[in-house]
């Protein structure tokens, strides 16, 4: 294995991970426990939110669903290398003529495919609002076009947070350490100090995320979560080096 990013990626290599994954994490009960959980509570915080403000609407949705893939995401990808160190197979994949780069988009893909999965299967609730109110499909379009972008960047903190220990408690930890740090630093710039202000609005998700949700997608924002994520891809990258 090799710790540059290889420009020579053999995608096959990548499609065998990444459905190994995918079979290995929906050949587990707790596949379906983890998404039937994410469901349920994401379907009564919807009518919650709708009730509590007697207005069908999906604004005070997503920031709840953005909070909800704090604890959501961790658990998905807490496995991904916490249990390949724990079970030993990494030293097996590091004896395949297999790269680095694509061990790791091959567990990535698998992860943002789950996510990708369970989101889409929540669209039945804004799909609901159709019939009880009058959406603009732009902003239901914009909004799960947002939750995919964090679901994204989510990932590659949990894929890096699962490449540093052998224990998929401690991933998880760590996992949702991080994505509440990200979720957080844009609610609290009311208490920093000036100098910190932009700094903390420009980290934290909620300007990028609020923005593509209500459809205004623009350059700033799309490079926030690919630099971010590649930032924490590329601290696998390192950290999978380390512990060869």
């Amino acid at each position: 294995m090799t710790q540059k990013f290889d420009s020579n990626i053999n995608f096959n290599n990548i499609w065998v991970i990444f459905k190994r994954e995918i079979k290995t994490f929906f050949d587990s009960p707790m596949a379906y426990i983890v998404i039937v959980t994410f469901l349920i509570m994401t379907g009564w915080f919807f009518s919650s939110t709708i009730f509590l403000i007697n207005q069908a609407t999906i604004e005070g949705y997503l920031d709840i669903l953005s909070l909800v893939f704090i604890f959501f995401v961790p658990a998905i990808t807490m496995r991904l290398f916490a249990e390949e160190y724990k079970s030993g197979t990494i030293e097996i994949i590091a004896t395949m003529p297999v790269t680095d780069n694509e061990i790791i988009l091959g567990k990535y893909l698998a992860g943002f495919g789950i996510m990708a999965i369970a989101i889409l299967l929540t669209l039945f609730y804004p799909v609901c609002l159709l019939f009880i109110s009058s959406p603009h499909v732009g902003t239901i379009i914009g909004s799960y076009l947002g939750l995919l972008f964090l679901a994204m960047f989510y990932i590659s903190i949990g894929i890096f947070a699962s490449s540093i220990t052998k224990n998929q408690i401690i991933a998880f930890l760590v996992s949702f350490i991080i994505c509440f740090f990200f979720f957080i630093a844009g609610k609290i710039i009311g208490m920093l100090p000036g100098t910190l202000v932009s700094i903390f609005e420009y980290i934290g998700i909620d300007s990028h995320f609020n923005n593509i949700t209500k459809g205004l997608i623009n350059s700033r924002d799309i490079i926030y979560y690919i630099s971010a994520s590649a930032f924490f891809y590329i601290l696998t990258l390192r950290m999978i080096n380390i512990r060869k």
